[in-house]
């Protein structure tokens, strides 16, 4: 008895001395991947900002000739004022819609809610191309309704073209930001409020601006940010109106000047990381804001209220869905506006500047790597950072560094990817090392990298509050009863984390369909993307093109989120009868 005994024994702490090693290597694997793919990429970046462009150190030269430039000045003044014009309108907007659909009795919810959330599904650049078949010299709008009225005219292109295009692409995240706001706040001050026959204006100004000023603020920084980095509004609509993100493209495409281009990326890094900031600070203060005692709103019946929050409704979703109806038209029809009779010959998109169907079989395999590797990816390192209860230290670095991309613009990793990956030494922070990644570059694989750090933080946040959600007792019974972690993961927390899963797999899909800011600098003329395609043919005149691939790139887009929808709902299905039982 005493030998099976030390037999079990021996045999127990094997066990546990394997596991605590997978562990300890799956955390420093993790660590090392963020190494590789975005601590060095920055630093590079971060170090030819302070170089001439023959390599040796010229401090802070780049930045006072950047800013001793008048035209680049004028660029950065532009962004500043595109940025803020763009915060006002679609905070505000977005502010009353989710007011409105949260606050008041109108009918058709569902179909308001979907009506916002529409623009997530389209590349930027389709924003932009809508607004010239509504607005342009050729427009729907200006030569149609109104081009009887003399002097009615929009000078779509330049500052007013880009507001707007700007407005329609940050209202989704907006909306969703005071969404959440808005139903967290507790019915109970308005009782409180209404029985000391408080007015209803004084009780939107104490307790439902103070309930989501932190949302609010949220909105507001994560707007600016938006607006402030994108690339695909200002390249369709801008016209000679530059801004900072067209200015890196120039800088680093059109002129070759790679130290002005990775100044330009730190100038643009500022108020996205000051956004970041602000939004990590609001969001744990908003928290504070919900009890388990709070109660949620009771919506009191009001007709005149609902009568104007449903025109309210309406009106902005009607623009959103003429946006895609501009598109869906413009691709459907012979020549606009001069013969309007149907065709398809513009979905068999023959155009020689954009890649035809080829980029969009690119852009569907490069999305699926990227659903399929970055949910893998995310999952695990959460579940890492999540569930090994040792190395605290080392969770907490990988905690850090998952959050941090949330802060970096996707034209900055691309052009971070340009500088590190290229290059087989690379001279970082004054040390010259070998680059084993360099074989990466010019590769699909990088596209996909690049995308998955993208939007890795978002899901990561997706997975971890899913992970959260379990009790920690399953860990603790696996480990008393000598079960492996790994035999855990892949027969309980994994299965009853799969709506979550699931969520990030459309996440990671959805947007790498339609960014072109990550990708821009890393695809080849082998491997052209979808959105990319649609930058080209825009830049050749061929918008009907243009708005075909919008109009695939949509309707694709569209048919996963419908799947996701369907899938979860018989999982919800299964996971009620299981509860029931």
């Amino acid at each position: 008895m005493d030998v099976i005994r030390k037999t079990n024994s021996i045999e127990s702490r094997n066990r546990i001395h394997k596991d605590d090693w997978i562990q300890r290597s799956l955390l420093l694997s993790i660590i090392l991947v963020f190494l590789g793919v975005l601590v060095l990429p920055l630093a590079t970046l971060f170090t030819k900002a302070f170089q001439h462009e023959d390599g040796t150190f010229v401090g802070l030269d780049n930045f006072i000739h950047y800013f001793s430039t008048p035209s680049l000045v004028q660029s950065f003044q532009n962004t500043l004022f595109i940025a803020s014009m763009t915060t006002v309108i679609s905070v505000s907007l977005a502010f009353v819609y989710a007011y409105c659909l949260v606050r008041t009795n109108i009918k058709g919810k569902a179909f308001f809610q979907f009506a916002a959330l529409l623009p997530l599904f389209a590349p930027t650049m389709m924003h932009g191309i809508a607004l010239m078949y509504l607005f342009g010299n050729q427009g729907l709008i200006t030569t149609g309704f109104f081009g009887a009225i003399p002097g009615f005219n929009i000078d779509l292109y330049g500052p007013m073209g880009i507001i707007m295009a700007e407005v329609i692409y940050t209202f989704p995240q907006a909306f969703l930001i005071m969404l959440v706001a808005l139903n967290g706040s507790d019915y109970r001050l308005y009782e409180a409020a209404n029985t000391l026959g408080v007015h209803k204006v004084k009780q939107f100004m104490t307790i439902t601006l103070s309930s989501v000023k932190y949302g609010l603020i949220s909105a507001i920084f994560v707007v600016f940010s938006l607006s402030f980095t994108d690339y695909g509004a200002p390249k369709v609509v801008g016209g000679q109106y530059n801004v900072l993100a067209t200015d890196v493209y120039k800088q680093v495409i059109g002129q070759q000047k790679m130290e002005m281009g990775a100044t330009v990326g730190i100038i643009l890094i500022l108020p996205a990381l000051v956004a970041f900031l602000v939004d990590q600070m609001t969001q744990r203060k908003q928290g504070s804001y919900i009890s388990s005692k709070s109660m949620p709103y009771q919506i009191s019946k009001n007709r005149k209220r609902d009568m104007l929050s449903l025109m309210f409704c309406f009106l902005v979703s009607a623009c959103i869905m003429a946006i895609f109806t501009a598109v869906a038209l413009a691709a459907s029809v012979k020549v606009w506006p001069y013969d309007m009779s149907l065709t398809w010959k513009h979905f068999e998109l023959k155009s020689y500047t954009g890649d035809g169907l080829t980029a969009y079989k690119n852009s569907l395999i490069a999305a699926a790597l990227t659903a399929v590797f970055g949910t893998i990816f995310t999952f695990i390192s959460a579940y890492a950072i999540e569930k090994i209860r040792k190395m605290m230290g080392l969770r907490k670095l990988g905690h850090f560094l998952s959050i941090v991309p949330l802060a970096i613009p996707g034209l900055v990793i691309g052009l971070s990817y340009v500088f590190f990956f290229s290059q087989p030494e690379i001279n970082v922070l004054g040390f010259t090392i070998s680059n084993p990644l360099n074989f990466l570059y010019g590769t699909i694989a990088i596209v996909v990298i690049a995308n998955i750090l993208h939007f890795y933080s978002v899901a990561y946040v997706t997975a971890t509050t899913a992970l959260k959600k379990l009790d920690r007792e399953f860990e603790l019974v696996s480990e008393s009863m000598g079960v492996p972690f790994y035999k855990t993961f892949f027969k309980i927390t994994l299965p009853m984390c799969l709506p979550a899963v699931l969520e990030m797999t459309m996440y990671f899909f959805v947007n790498a369909m339609v960014t072109v800011s990550a990708v821009i600098f890393l695809y080849t003329a082998d491997f052209k993307l979808a959105a990319i395609s649609i930058v080209n043919m825009d830049d050749a005149g061929n918008l009907a093109s243009a708005a075909a691939m919008s109009v695939l790139i949509i309707a694709t887009n569209i048919i996963v989120r419908v799947l996701y929808e369907s899938v979860t709902k018989i999982l919800r299905k299964k996971n009620n009868k299981w509860q029931n039982k």
